[in-house]
């Protein structure tokens, strides 16, 4: 087939993202990483002495800043980034999911730890059960409000 149109008149075809599923599979991964990153963090800091009332909330609340932190800028690069904009507006929107999230987080794993029967697994299944909300949440608002496909204007 032989084009009559001249090339520089036409506009190459914008790349499609992932899509929802390759986002959601791009997520899961990352968030299995930085979830790990943010699980050694907890254990390492309560293994130091930081598994008493009040520093077991701190230990939790730094765990969750390094894994979250990871979490937002891996998956602006590579899940999110057809939405990815510079701008305050991206930043304000994290800052205030992540702030969100990381009451969510730190009040469901301290809930978590006094609902859950001691046992050797307690810690740990209060900060899976905590990770999972905030997951949840995150992903949903990522993809939906900070990182927010706005739609090509033709000329």
């Amino acid at each position: 087939m032989v084009a009559t149109e001249p090339q520089s008149e036409t506009t190459p075809a914008t790349p499609a993202g992932p899509g929802l599923l390759g986002q959601l599979i791009r997520f899961g991964l990352i968030g299995g990483f930085c979830a790990l990153l943010d699980l050694g963090t907890y254990s390492l800091l309560r293994a130091i002495g930081m598994d008493a009332v009040p520093w077991v909330d701190v230990a939790r609340a730094c765990s969750f800043v390094v894994g979250t932190t990871t979490a937002f800028f891996l998956n602006r690069r590579f899940t999110f980034a057809g939405g990815r904009r510079d701008g305050g507006a991206q930043i304000g929107g994290f800052v205030l999911l992540y702030v969100v999230t990381f009451f969510v987080a730190v009040g469901v794993n301290q809930l978590m730890l006094h609902v859950l029967a001691e046992s050797a697994w307690q810690s740990t299944l209060a900060w899976v059960v905590s990770q999972a909300g905030a997951t949840v949440i995150n992903f949903v608002m990522l993809k939906w409000v900070v990182f927010r496909e706005r739609p090509v204007k033709e000329n």
